[in-house]
């Protein structure tokens, strides 16, 4: 039997890079099963996946891991986040339910019908959910054993006008957004960030999106994992909702390349 290579790939970096460059929304991908239950016909499912997507961020993060003088890792999610979301809860802490949008969406960004009422989870947590937080868990666990840390960088974009999904979409719409956790974001790594996301405009703390990813395995339990969510505002590098990317994606990649190379000493 053919073996089938999972819907997301660790990608390597430096043996002795303790970063690792985390891309959970880069891609459109749907498998036909999973479609199947989407109720949007396949041009509104291409304007709902305009909408969420976080375009470009994978060529992002590998533009800027070439740059960096030690190479960080990359985790990066080959499926699209309408098929399952691994950034969010997968049981009643999740806040974003309240739209909908738990580890299974049943809304889109406008709050309209995406599954249908009743709809099932569960087999697509079993599926996709928690092999991408197992094996993300083990790439965590692989930097802290080679470096004795691991600092997450969550790579994400967001659009420059609040979509009717967001909950907190009333505050500041800076360049660039950083998301901070209290126990795993330290004081060190956001002024790495500060300083190099300058020269790309204004930058922001917690809004419009706040907090970060940590694999549920180390979340609020070894500091020696530290994170920290950059959310990039599209119109600085690309044009919305979908389209191509622009010459700000060069100075985005430079300035991430700056950032992994201030933590990774």
């Amino acid at each position: 039997m053919t073996e089938v290579p999972p819907p997301f790939a660790f990608l390597p970096g430096d043996a002795d890079s303790p970063v690792i460059l985390h891309v959970p929304h880069s891609s459109r991908e749907i498998p036909a099963a999973v479609r199947s239950a989407i109720v949007l016909d396949d041009a509104a499912l291409e304007r709902e996946l305009d909408h969420i997507t976080d375009a470009h961020t994978a060529a992002l993060a590998g533009a800027a891991a070439g740059l960096a003088g030690r190479r960080p890792w990359r985790f990066v999610n080959g499926l699209s986040r309408l098929v399952v979301d691994p950034e969010r809860f997968p049981d009643d802490r999740e806040e974003m339910l309240a739209v909908g949008m738990g580890a299974v969406y049943t809304r889109t960004t406008h709050r309209e019908t995406l599954r249908p009422d009743g709809f099932d989870p569960a087999p697509l947590i079993e599926r996709y959910f928690a092999p991408y937080a197992r094996a993300m868990s083990d790439a965590v666990a692989d930097r802290l054993a080679a470096t004795g840390r691991a600092v997450i960088i969550d790579v994400h974009s967001y659009p420059s006008a609040p979509l009717p999904y967001e909950l907190h979409g009333d505050g500041p719409r800076p360049a660039v957004c950083l998301g901070t956790d209290a126990f795993h974001t330290p004081p060190a790594l956001l002024d790495a960030a500060r300083a190099a996301f300058a020269p790309c405009g204004e930058t922001g703390l917690d809004s419009p999106f706040a907090g970060t990813y940590v694999p549920l395995e180390f979340f609020e339990k070894r500091p020696e994992v530290s994170a920290l969510m950059v959310e990039i505002r599209r119109d600085t590098y690309m044009t919305e909702p979908g389209g191509p990317a622009g010459p700000g994606l060069d100075t985005l990649a430079t300035a991430l390349a700056a950032l992994v190379d201030a933590v990774s000493g």
